[in-house]
């Protein structure tokens, strides 16, 4: 672990294989740190970080792995759930994962004896995304390839499914809205559900394609976000369902949409890895120029810290914090 002034990554992670994907728990996990999930080929990482800028005991940043899954095949998606706790009795960790064979696994950890997973099938193509309920955790939902949003009890059983025009990329669950889930279509349509009528309350219209990702603000669930093609959009729900705002990005085609967890006014977008780097764009709402641009060796995942203006991305063999000027 050492700072990478070469990419203005101010913190990094060894890791032992390609990163698929990377995820900070966005919900309180208890005392001892920020819990991290990322996943490669065939394998899923636990770990926890502690950053200076949360904790003025802590010197500088600390990585530490809590434990390593077994996957048996690539990840391409992770979530966490709202249950995972470090400082329960015993410690719960408990996630889903997207994984190549067109099936989702969850599984549970105490971090010592306990350690279980189940799969859950029904999906007949790839899993784009996939999210737990943010009340209790009790349900998970996933979009697909196969052009369906689904929703599952932890037990594996499908409670509820959505049929889509197009594949599903970005399925998000706001915790302020707790009983509206927005799935984001690859055509350039978003639509919100409502989880208890089983039924579609809202939509809103990218007018570009291919829509890769979609992010619904957790500041501020009025506002949400995407890439399509090479730009960013911007929709505030209650002006129009056509974006407020957009702007072009990447060259090499947009691929991921985040908003900062800690700023309504930031987010960050990632291009599509080319031959060597992806690259990672930070915006804030308003300015004209992106905020922070970085670069990681065939870069892919994204995700901001639950608090802190720290993002991370997935690279080769390591994984890659940017700390942002708010």
């Amino acid at each position: 672990m050492k700072q990478d002034n070469s990419r203005t990554a101010a913190y990094t992670v060894d890791s032992e294989d390609y990163v698929h994907v990377v995820e900070f728990n966005p919900f309180e996990s208890g005392e001892g740190g920020s819990l991290i999930a990322y996943g490669g080929n065939n394998y899923v990482v636990i770990g926890v970080c502690r950053f200076p800028e949360e904790d003025v005991t802590v010197e500088t940043f600390v990585y530490k792995t809590l434990r390593t899954f077994q996957h048996g095949i690539s990840v391409d998606a992770i979530a966490w759930s709202p249950e995972s706790r470090l400082d329960a009795l015993p410690p719960l960790i408990r996630f889903c994962t997207a994984a190549g064979d067109k099936t989702l696994r969850l599984f549970t950890s105490d971090l010592q004896d306990k350690d279980e997973y189940k799969v859950i099938e029904g999906h007949s193509d790839y899993i784009n995304d996939l999210v737990f309920a943010p009340s209790g955790g009790e349900a998970i939902a996933s979009v697909s390839d196969d052009h369906t949003c689904r929703i599952w009890d932890l037990d594996g059983n499908q409670k509820a499914s959505f049929v889509l025009r197009s594949p599903g990329m970005s399925v998000c669950w706001h915790p302020a809205e707790a009983f509206k889930l927005m799935v984001a279509e690859k055509s350039g349509t978003i639509r919100f559900y409502d989880v208890i009528k089983h039924q579609a309350i809202l939509s809103l219209e990218s007018e570009q394609i291919p829509l890769m990702s979609a992010d619904w603000c957790l500041r501020n669930p009025l506002k949400v976000g995407a890439v399509a093609h090479n730009d960013w959009l911007l929709w505030d729900i209650t002006r129009s369902s056509y974006p407020q705002e957009k702007r072009p990005a990447h060259v090499d085609k947009a691929r991921i949409f985040r908003w900062c967890k800690a700023n309504e006014n930031v987010f960050a977008t990632t291009g599509c890895p080319g031959k060597m780097n992806s690259q990672l764009l930070v915006h804030h709402f308003g300015h004209p120029q992106p905020i922070l641009i970085g670069s990681a060796s065939a870069g892919s995942g994204l995700s901001w810290h639950r608090t802190l203006p720290i993002c991370v991305i997935g690279g080769y063999r390591k994984l890659l914090f940017w700390v942002t000027e708010m």
